[in-house]
């Protein structure tokens, strides 16, 4: 385990307010993007990535839903290809206005990923000495993912879990019930001090959650 703190970098956009991650640990070092956005995410990672000469390895996505998804490309032309890991359950996603929400938007989009990767519930990714292990947070989407160091006691969970509220389960492939117990047995499961690092809002912790959130008491 790397001796230095993650250092997380958020960009945010003016529609959904969605947060895209560039997480790292050093100048020079690797770096994954976390669920890039609408513009000006890209701009704003690439802006980063090439500020602090980072090394970017991968586009890591809790899930596939236009917010969390509009930037890859221009993230991709930019800094170059690289492997896009996402549930398989939510490949069509990429491809597709309507699964992935953005035909209710006026403006389908596609992405053009060419290196597409499963991540799979229980599998593990590196980056530099860090190890994260992937949770299924799904209901809010098919597949959704959650991203966990238990070193640096940090989890991702797009949007599943927010400080105070839950992710929207009203979409057509959503499933309220399948949400409600993954975050009971992927999320509630974690040490209470965990940082959470959601897919919108601010930081919290599942302890925080555990003890407060008017959509969980009592799970």
């Amino acid at each position: 385990m790397s001796s230095e703190p993650l250092r997380i970098h958020v960009t945010n956009d003016m529609m959904f307010f969605e947060n895209g991650y560039t997480v790292s640990f050093r100048d020079g070092g690797a770096c994954w993007i976390i669920d890039p956005g609408p513009p000006p995410q890209a701009d704003q990672i690439v802006a980063y990535v090439k500020e602090h000469d980072l090394k970017p390895e991968a586009v890591v996505l809790t899930h596939a839903h236009a917010d969390h998804i509009a930037g890859i490309d221009d993230c991709l032309d930019q800094l170059g290809e690289m492997p896009v890991f996402l549930a398989e359950q939510e490949w069509p996603m990429l491809t597709d206005g309507h699964q992935n929400l953005s035909t209710n938007l006026g403006a389908p989009l596609v992405v053009a990923a060419k290196d597409v990767r499963p991540l799979n519930v229980g599998d593990t990714l590196s980056l530099a000495e860090s190890v994260w292990e992937i949770g299924d947070v799904s209901g809010h989407s098919p597949g959704g993912r959650s991203l966990y160091c238990a070193d640096l006691g940090i989890v991702f969970v797009g949007d599943a879990l927010f400080q105070g509220s839950i992710g929207r389960t009203d979409f057509h492939h959503s499933n309220h019930d399948q949400l409600i117990g993954n975050i009971k047995n992927t999320l509630f499961a974690l040490p209470d001090d965990t940082r959470v690092l959601s897919g919108h809002g601010p930081e919290t912790t599942i302890g925080v959650e555990k003890a407060s959130n008017p959509f969980l008491m009592g799970i």
